[in-house]
């Protein structure tokens, strides 16, 4: 990625649903060049799809926490495929494998504290390979 490219990249980071034509008039770029460069990062993978960020207090899913898990090793699955289990999921929105004291942290988004509690104890520590959980949940966002 060249200057060109950054620039419409963070543009799009912020502005994602904003016509050619104005990212072209805001960075000064012409139309054309700003077309076929979002297009080259589409095609390179830099950009890997277009989305929304909805606003979660509005669809009912004000409640964020993170779960912090640990793997069994024991279990007759491995740690990539029990990641990917959880993953299914409608109320995670994220899996990451880390480093640490635990081995997993999962994101999950809900209407109250009261259903991050039902998912934890009867759809989570259900699941063959979690050992055990420890839930942080989120006061607010910042960034």
């Amino acid at each position: 990625m060249d200057s060109k490219d950054s620039r419409i990249f963070q543009y799009l980071l912020e502005h994602g649903r904003d016509k050619i034509s104005d990212i072209s008039k805001t960075l000064d770029i012409p139309r054309v060049t700003v077309y076929e460069r979002i297009q080259g990062m589409v095609r390179d993978g830099i950009i890997q799809k277009f989305t929304i960020i909805p606003d979660y207090k509005a669809i009912g899913l004000p409640v964020v926490s993170f779960i912090f898990v640990a793997f069994n090793p024991n279990a007759d699955v491995t740690q990539r495929q029990l990641a990917d289990k959880i993953s299914k999921f409608r109320e995670v929105e994220e899996v990451y494998i880390v480093t640490g004291e635990w081995d997993m942290l999962v994101k999950v988004r809900l209407q109250s504290v009261e259903e991050v509690g039902n998912f934890v104890l009867d759809k989570l520590r259900g699941i063959r390979g979690v050992e055990k959980t420890e839930t942080i949940a989120v006061f607010s966002v910042v960034k």
